[in-house]
């Protein structure tokens, strides 16, 4: 994918990111790697045809192994409708699992669902929570979002 050591070739890259996408269990932590990597190859035609669809697949594959990115990806599919039917209550569930593992990401866009009624209940509290989860590891989005909050 990189062209590390061999000429750079995208299609080449998604043949062994797929077989490692398959492989058994003895590899499940590269697996969940590959499947996402897989799926960003798909979201974005990097050596394959662009096909939405078929990132969800491996996003899908990879989130339910707990990869957090995956799931946060797989969370912002739901929440523009890309490659699946539009569903907010998804990608809360998506983007919970990543922000509870930690990734400042999911838990900005989470805080912005709860302060905006996104799928949920709107819930200042929960807001907060998140925004605040997000913003101690420097995301200044989130930051903003606190002050805002704090200025109503």
């Amino acid at each position: 994918a990189n062209g590390t050591g061999v000429a750079k070739d995208q299609k080449e890259a998604v043949k062994w990111y797929t077989k490692a996408a398959e492989s058994g269990n003895e590899m499940a932590d590269l697996r969940a790697v590959a499947q996402f990597t897989l799926g960003l190859c798909y979201f974005s035609g990097h050596g394959v045809t662009q096909d939405y669809k078929e990132a969800v697949k491996w996003y899908t594959k990879s989130a339910e192994q707990g990869n957090a990115v995956a799931q946060t990806f797989l969370a912002e599919c739901y929440e523009k409708g890309k490659g699946v039917t539009q569903d907010y209550k998804e990608a809360v569930k998506w983007y919970t699992k990543s922000a509870e593992q930690g990734n400042g990401g999911a838990q900005f866009n989470l805080g912005a669902f709860y302060a905006n009624g996104t799928g949920v209940a709107k819930d200042q509290k929960e807001a907060v929570k998140w925004y605040t989860n997000a913003a101690e590891q420097g995301d200044e989005r989130a930051k903003k979002a606190l002050e805002m909050l704090k200025s109503k």
